[in-house]
């Protein structure tokens, strides 16, 4: 029996070790240790690497939402359209601003927004859509991007599990009037600690978010119109992501290689695998299947040394401080997919051996 775990952040870690000491002996000599001239170095390779001009770092991804949404205009008593399958953060995120969430259900297949939902969830408080680029698959961003500029509303994507993603020509995260990245350790691109971003296309949006993720500060100790928090990414965590970042072309490749193999094994098996829409590039930060067996199978593969997670076990209405902003219809898929949804371990550490080894146990335990 092997030992095969969901994530292993030592391996990636041990791999690059003497480029990330030598960028912590560089940050620790230079003096400064919060946005200096590491964070602007990042800010710029990101800022190329996504494909829009402007990137500004912030504390985590999911200030990262708050900032970029307050940068557009969002606050008390505005409503923000999301999905309720993707955890907390983003809706977290609205709620800090005093604006509310309004939830529609995603679609059965790709597992994120259904564009075709938007339109009957808007009202005349609707003020921004926030669409979830869930586990490295993209929403439609142009079936989005065309609803919102009829509707004269903005657009945050969220990016948080799709770094380097793409859908045609475009990046994940340039395709909105901002976007929101987390750097998370467990993300494809993962700081040592926590880290966030947000990318834009605006220059107006990212004076705005330059100001509000220190205080609102329009010059040092001198708040301006607006008040903003204290959300800034420190040297050490930029110094870390810009090793990283050199990486993150060909660990993608890696899990997507490691997401084939997976497809490719478990065709004939009764679960449901990722599916990505036609002129996608999904990055597979997870790769979920669903399956109506789904804690039997967990529990299978725990006993025979094979870690898996569930990316999300309730649905974000569900959630006790939330439930209030539950839709009076239900979101039907999104309620289904939490009893149903198993991510299988896939990150660009994994041996071939240890990816066989996973596929073997799912296919064994349905053969069984």
């Amino acid at each position: 029996m092997r030992n095969v775990p969901f994530n292993d952040l030592k391996r990636e870690h041990d791999a690059i070790h003497t480029e990330l000491v030598s960028a912590t002996t560089r940050v620790l000599a230079s003096g400064y240790y919060i946005l200096g001239p590491e964070v602007t170095e990042f800010e710029q390779a990101f800022a190329t690497y996504v494909g829009v001009p402007y990137c500004l770092g912030v504390a985590n991804g999911t200030e990262a939402i708050q900032l970029a949404l307050q940068a557009l205009g969002v606050g008390v008593g505005d409503e923000v359209i999301t999905v309720a399958n993707a955890g907390v953060p983003g809706v977290a995120a609205i709620v800090a601003l005093g604006a509310r969430p309004v939830f529609v259900d995603v679609d059965k297949t790709t597992r994120v927004l259904d564009a075709t939902l938007l339109e009957a969830a808007i009202t005349p408080q609707t003020k921004a859509i926030l669409p979830v680029h869930l586990y490295g698959v993209m929403v439609d961003m142009p079936a989005v991007m065309a609803i919102a500029t009829r509707h004269g509303l903005a657009v945050v994507e969220d990016v948080a599990q799709a770094h380097g993603a793409r859908l045609g020509t475009q990046g994940a995260g340039s395709m909105g009037d901002a976007a929101a990245f987390s750097f998370y350790p467990t993300k494809n691109l993962g700081a040592v600690g926590d880290g966030g971003a947000i990318t834009t296309g605006r220059a107006d949006v990212a004076h705005a978010v330059r100001q509000l993720r220190q205080y609102g500060w329009e010059r040092k100790y001198h708040t301006g119109a607006v008040s903003g928090i204290n959300s800034r990414l420190d040297e050490l965590q930029a110094a870390m992501l810009s090793v990283k970042l050199t990486y993150l072309t060909a660990r993608n490749q890696r899990r997507a290689d490691i997401a084939a193999y997976y497809n490719e094994r478990l065709a004939a098996a009764p679960v449901q695998t990722p599916v990505v829409p036609a002129q996608q590039q999904a990055v597979f930060h997870l790769y979920v299947i669903t399956s109506q067996r789904r804690d039997a199978l967990a529990e299978y593969l725990r006993q025979h040394g094979v870690g898996s997670d569930i990316h999300y076990p309730l649905a974000t209405h569900h959630q006790t401080p939330y439930r209030h902003y539950a839709p009076a219809h239900g979101l039907p898929v999104s309620e289904h997919l939490a009893t149903t949804v198993l991510s299988l371990p896939n990150f660009p550490d994994l041996s071939d051996a240890e990816v066989e080894y996973v596929a073997d146990r799912v296919v064994r335990f349905f053969d069984a």
